[in-house]
């Protein structure tokens, strides 16, 4: 019965829109209202074939970060410029869009766990664990990367590539591994304002009248043959804005960064 159809990780998609509707519905007004949101490139979204598109983004929140997303995209797909005025967008939202989470984070309480049905494809980090990190890296799950695979064959999938809210970090190769395996379009975003809207988990927020800002630049330009994981980590990296040439040009004191 179709009231019943599941997505390939058993999900029932019924369940899931009705999940997307009432916690776009609830958080509508953290990024429209209490806050603004400034987005730029929408245009580039309704662009997007439907499947196999790999989007890359720095990361401020565990959740908050996301969330927005599943608001501009589909904002952008129901015809929306640079906006997500009146959230009936979500009445008919795109059912393919997942994104990648630390299977850690996702299992920390009732409400992440119900975030996860909307979409997470839950890894384990290999250099990280109960927020620490490892001495010794552990052998990747193999599952992990199938499931991607599975989700850019059904479609959208958000990943966070330096693993980590903190600010110019070093870009994880298996991004790098999964581009030049599968061969998506890659989307970069960037965005800020969030780590100052939101506390880490992006559940609560800490302060009112924040400028957001959410960038949607043009899909990367990479040869999936002869650029090397090296090449593609940079790449990544410039286009997230997260390379280590941009504390050159901006001089930071990150400490400060990350407390604010």
């Amino acid at each position: 019965m179709a009231l019943f159809k599941r997505n390939p990780f058993g999900h029932i998609l019924f369940i899931k829109k009705w999940l997307i509707r009432f916690f776009g519905a609830i958080t509508h007004k953290r990024y429209h209202g209490f806050n603004d949101l400034k987005i730029e490139g929408s245009d580039i979204i309704r662009n997007l074939p439907d499947k196999n598109v790999l989007f890359i983004s720095n990361h401020q929140t565990y959740f908050a970060d996301v969330v927005a997303m599943f608001h501009v995209f589909n904002a952008s797909l129901s015809g929306r410029t640079n906006s997500i005025k009146n959230v009936g967008y979500l009445w008919q939202p795109k059912m393919n869009i997942y994104y990648v989470a630390a299977s850690e984070t996702m299992k920390s309480g009732i409400l992440p766990r119900i975030l996860a049905y909307v979409g997470a494809i839950t890894v384990d980090r290999t250099w990280r664990s109960g927020g620490k990190d490892v001495s010794e890296k552990r052998e990747v799950n193999p599952n992990d990367t199938e499931n991607i695979k599975i989700a850019l064959a059904d479609g959208w999938v958000i990943t966070f590539p330096q693993g980590t809210t903190k600010s110019f970090k070093p870009v994880r190769k298996g991004t790098a591994h999964i581009i030049k395996q599968h061969k998506p379009i890659v989307v970069p975003i960037v965005i800020d304002g969030f780590r100052r809207s939101f506390d880490k988990k992006g559940l609560r927020m800490k302060k009112k009248n924040i400028l957001q800002s959410f960038v949607i630049k043009e899909p990367l330009e990479i040869d999936y043959e002869k650029d090397t994981i090296e090449e593609i980590v940079e790449k990544v990296e410039f286009a997230i804005e997260q390379h280590p040439s941009f504390l050159k040009v901006i001089p930071i004191n990150l400490s400060k960064l990350e407390s604010i």
